[in-house]
């Protein structure tokens, strides 16, 4: 009964927290932070604040209230002293609130004192700042640790949890991230509002935290897409109620402050928004302690530490150049190659030329890393199903040759080094294009659809289209039209591919229970379908050619290919065999490796040679920046406009 008036005690001074913390944000946004002049902890030197000007009050309140935090730390860090007994969580908790409190007056007080407040832009101030974000989320983190572990909580063990330690790690390391550069984008909107901030943040005269802006909601994008797969790898990893509902709540909290993000940017960031905003960041840490104490707790289900079954094969140890095959082989590198065919051959397509070695080769290999690390982690979670198909049952994951601890790790150093390496070469446009790829094929389609129904691979094979956007934005930093066609081109075509290699597998699909299309509608349903995506996917490819600077080579190849394409279907449905399933399995790979490297060709030739192909009008929809006003605040800062490529200069304006 003590214990759970200690936490709700605990609940309340972290609510109140948040409540201070809110206020602070007004007193940056509302340049009230010189209210008190540079006198710390009294306002001017005096002791009754509360009278004078508006940013006098707005100050000397929120010092008011964080001087509250000291007393409402001691007091909770006595109580757990008293009710909890030594070396108890609760009470290092309790005197970790303390030492951060601490540090956190001493932060407020340096901002005051050197006057890093109000107008100040200098890069000293978004120093402390981010230092200042970082102990308010490891305060709050205390604070949490000490309401859940009075809240009769698992113990926690830390040791041989396998890898949930560092993959919450990581989470961890990405919401300190996120948080910051969310300090700096809302310090740049406050010192340097601007109407059209992409537009400003092209402009190297700019003010450079007005630069750094555009960063945070890719960031977060970013930081979203590692939560998606941070979460559904534990949910797998600690099979356990408490720990789905808290992981339910981590992504959904996280969810909602995009939407608010989203929201902020559209309404250009009023004041009670960015309070709201770093309030729901805040309870979305909160919600990560949560999931880590929930998810290391002692005598909970752990997945991988599951011996491997009698019936799977007796490992053998690997060492030297077995072991790097064994790590080599976890990244299905024949499955990955015509992925990244249709990557490097999309960078030339989009540049028309060769884009550069460095750049080729950064992105073929950030590209190969990110799939093959995609890869990896399915062979964690399918380990299972593995063990029952014949040509699976001898994977190192099964056998646990290579444990699944240390699959995992090599999984995400893979895909950390993949993001670093095409962030830092080419953009972090196509560094989250990758990781987006990485995250719906492990998510979406290993964990949510794959053994659920056998429209798995329809929706999930948009994993497999993700590689030409990637190759296309390394090279561009955007995504036109072309470049989405060649997504859906890939998305309609992968059915076809897939479910002729289904047909040949049906029955070890069978054996382990994955309801692939044979299995649950029979041969001749499967057949039928591929014929219809085969007409799907023949429509789609002809697309491009009425795109502009798209010619006759492509479309001449997609004609051939797709009419030997319907053919071989046509020949499918009249002798449902093995053989023909076979033909058009091996083709499809084919069909698809001509038809992109006929694309880039195709690009090569008419952009170098300057060729209108077909004598088509060049013409597009861009965004261009508006600005006339006061009709701009009425109808926001862009306008459509219809784009003449080959005379470069817009036509006429198509809407406002």
């Amino acid at each position: 009964m003590r214990a759970q008036s200690f936490a709700k005690y605990a609940w309340g001074v972290l609510a109140y927290n948040l409540a201070a913390i809110s206020w602070g944000v007004y007193v940056r946004a509302s340049k009230s932070g010189d209210g008190c002049g540079s006198h710390w902890p009294l306002c001017d030197g005096d002791s009754t604040p509360l009278h004078g000007p508006i940013a006098r009050i707005v100050e000397a309140s929120h010092r008011i209230s964080t001087g509250l935090i000291g007393l409402l730390a001691l007091y909770l860090v006595v109580w757990a002293f008293m009710a909890f007994p030594k070396g108890h969580l609760v009470r290092k908790a309790g005197v970790s609130m303390i030492v951060l409190t601490l540090l956190e007056g001493l932060l407020g007080a340096a901002l005051v004192k050197f006057q890093l407040v109000v107008n100040n832009d200098s890069s000293l101030r978004l120093v402390v700042m981010g230092f200042h974000v970082f102990s308010t989320f490891m305060l709050l983190g205390s604070i949490a640790v000490a309401a859940l572990g009075a809240s009769n909580i698992r113990p926690l063990r830390f040791k041989g949890q396998s890898g949930i330690g560092w993959i919450l790690g990581m989470a961890a390391f990405g919401m300190v991230l996120l948080a910051v550069s969310g300090a700096v984008s809302a310090l740049g909107h406050t010192l340097r509002p601007v109407d059209n901030v992409i537009g400003a943040a092209m402009d190297p005269k700019t003010f450079w935290m007005v630069r750094l802006q555009p960063l945070h909601p890719l960031i977060a994008v970013s930081i979203g897409l590692y939560l998606a797969l941070a979460a559904g790898l534990v949910q797998h990893l600690r099979p356990d109620p408490q720990v789905k509902k808290a992981l339910r709540w981590m992504v959904g909290i996280y969810v909602g402050q995009l939407v608010l993000g989203v929201a902020n940017i559209w309404l250009k960031a009023p004041i009670p928004m960015q309070m709201a905003h770093l309030v729901l960041a805040d309870i979305n840490w909160v919600s990560w302690i949560a999931v880590t104490m929930f998810a290391l707790g002692d005598g909970i289900e752990r997945v991988e530490a599951r011996p491997a079954p009698e019936s799977a094969p007796v490992a053998t140890p690997l060492s030297g150049i077995a072991l790097v095959k064994a790590y080599v082989a976890l990244t299905k590198p024949r499955v990955i190659s015509l992925l990244l065919f249709t990557t490097l051959t999309s960078m030339v397509a989009a540049k028309g030329d060769w884009p550069g070695f460095w750049l080729f080769l950064a992105v073929g290999v950030g590209g190969y890393m990110s799939a093959g690390a995609a890869n990896a982690i399915n062979m964690v979670i399918d380990r299972d199903i593995d063990l029952t198909m014949k040509r699976t049952s001898t994977r190192p994951t099964v056998t646990q040759s290579i444990p699944s601890k240390s699959v995992l790790l090599f999984s995400f150093v893979l895909a950390t080094v993949a993001f670093g390496l095409l962030w830092g070469v080419a953009n972090l446009l196509s560094a989250v294009l990758a990781l987006s790829g990485l995250v719906f094929y492990v998510v979406v389609y290993t964990m949510m659809l794959k053994r659920r129904t056998w429209h798995n691979i329809v929706i999930g094979g948009a994993a497999g289209a993700f590689p030409p956007l990637v190759g296309w934005a390394a090279v561009t930093n955007d995504l036109p039209p072309l470049a989405l066609y060649l997504f859906a081109i890939i998305f309609v075509w992968t059915p076809v591919h897939f479910w002729a290699l289904a047909l040949l597998l049906k029955d070890e699909y069978a054996a382990a229970g994955v309801p692939m299309l044979p299995v649950v509608k029979g041969d001749r349903n499967t057949v039928t379908q591929i014929a219809v995506y085969a007409v799907i996917t023949f429509a789609v490819s002809l697309i491009p050619f009425l795109m502009p600077q798209v010619g006759w080579i492509y479309a001449g190849t997609a004609v051939v290919l797709n009419l030997i394409l319907l053919y071989l279907c046509a020949q499918l449905y009249r002798q449902t065999n093995r053989p023909h399933a076979s033909t058009l399995f091996h083709y499809s790979m084919l069909y698809l490796a001509i038809l992109f490297f006929m694309l880039a060709v195709d690009r090569a030739v008419v952009i170098k040679g300057g060729l209108n192909p077909a004598n088509k009008r060049e013409i597009s929809v861009r965004l261009l920046p508006f600005q006339q006003g006061s009709r701009q605040k009425r109808q926001g800062p862009v306008i459509l406009a219809v784009y003449n490529h080959s005379l470069n200069r817009d036509l006429r304006v198509v809407r406002s």
